[in-house]
């Protein structure tokens, strides 16, 4: 297969679970013997333009104009328009939230290339809630029409998007990490020195994550647990805001950020860990929850009914999202946590994931030459 995977953004480039989930499916579909090609962004003008880079293709072109952290790319509309059929067999578009995804449902409305899109989570985590589901309803709808088949992690995410008017072929393929890679037993992380016990987030400093509120029930955490340290793993907007969070509630001795880990030392990270916290208001089925959970470290969420069953193997999910409900479940699940038993993700392969995904494709492709 010949495939153009669109994304406005690729890991190392950027740093996050959608980033890394294109470089990652593009790598093992070349190594299962695809062509694959990456359109995307180019944030940093020092990179290249044009990549061969483990066994893909990366064309990076001008982001053009940021709109609620979305580049609005000409140069993307551009490459889209001339693209045909004998470049490619299928086009696979990451995100519905994503201008550039609007312009693949565009190229597959007057063109002949299938479409795939996957869902990564309904919601985005930059735009207002209001006005992005007005969005959904309207041109988000709209792309999801446009393509052959869209794929989501979850049955609840699927009857989410059928719900919107959504009337493509749907296909659940579950998200997938590297269970050999994240498991219990190995090191810990030389970044993590701590008697005590550790907390960690791990995610972009950006609004839809809400970071503060990881910052502020670790405060109180420290009331039960004076010996605990949080460890913040991420970068983002919203730094400076945490630092000064951090200096205000006076506990800058118990607060480490580590900055942006190399997805290399994220095991011996989450191993190093007791509990990981994600308060976030909109996620799709967050690597960070699989990757800390085949770790063996207990995981406190936001109440997100996409993943509350996978997360309550696990850990807690708390509702309403506030830093004291937050404490809580964090507290409880420290004084439980000598002597657990390994949590492991069993039905999360990031093996299956790509083998499920590219089938799908090469259905679609077959469907489309009837």
């Amino acid at each position: 297969m010949r495939i153009l995977r669109v994304a406005p953004w690729i890991y190392p480039d950027t740093k996050g679970g959608g980033d890394y989930h294109v470089h990652a499916m593009s790598r093992d579909q070349a190594r299962m013997g695809h062509d694959v090609t990456v359109l995307t962004t180019r944030e940093d003008e020092s990179l290249p333009r044009l990549e061969e880079t483990n066994g893909y293709t990366v064309l990076r072109v001008s982001p053009g104009v940021p709109l609620l952290g979305n580049d609005v790319s000409p140069a993307v509309a551009r490459y889209l328009w001339h693209a045909d059929s004998d470049d490619f067999d299928v086009m696979h578009a990451h995100s519905h939230c994503y201008f550039v995804t609007n312009l693949a449902a565009l190229k597959r409305r007057l063109g002949d290339i299938p479409l795939a899109i996957t869902n990564h989570g309904l919601y985005s985590q930059n735009a207002p809630e209001r006005l992005f589901s007005l969005y959904l309803k309207t041109l988000g709808r709209w792309t999801f029409n446009q393509a052959d088949v869209v794929f989501c992690y979850t049955d609840v995410d699927s009857q989410r998007v059928r719900d919107l008017g959504v009337t493509s072929r749907i296909e659940v393929v579950a998200n997938g990490i590297d269970t050999e890679r994240f498991t219990p037993e190995g090191p810990e992380s030389d970044l993590i020195n701590a008697e005590g016990p550790v907390v960690l987030f791990v995610g972009r400093f950006a609004e839809g994550k809400r970071p503060w509120l990881a910052v502020e029930a670790f405060a109180e955490v420290l009331a039960e647990y004076p010996d605990a340290e949080l460890y913040l793993c991420g970068d983002g907007a919203l730094r400076e805001d945490l630092e000064s969070q951090v200096a205000e509630l006076g506990i800058e001795e118990a607060v480490t950020f580590l900055g942006h880990v190399p997805y290399d030392e994220m095991p011996n990270v989450y191993r190093s860990g007791d509990v990981l916290v994600l308060p976030s208001r909109a996620e799709g089925v967050p690597r960070t929850v699989l990757e800390a959970m085949a770790s063996s470290t207990a995981i406190v969420t936001s109440q997100l009914e996409q993943i509350d069953d996978i997360v309550k193997t696990g850990g807690l999910t708390v509702e309403p999202t506030t830093g004291e409900a937050l404490t809580k479940a964090i507290i409880s699940l420290l004084d439980e946590t000598a002597g657990t038993e390994n949590r492991v993700v069993r039905n999360h392969r990031w093996k299956s994931t790509v083998e499920v995904t590219t089938d799908h494709l090469s259905t679609i492709i077959n469907q489309h030459q009837q």
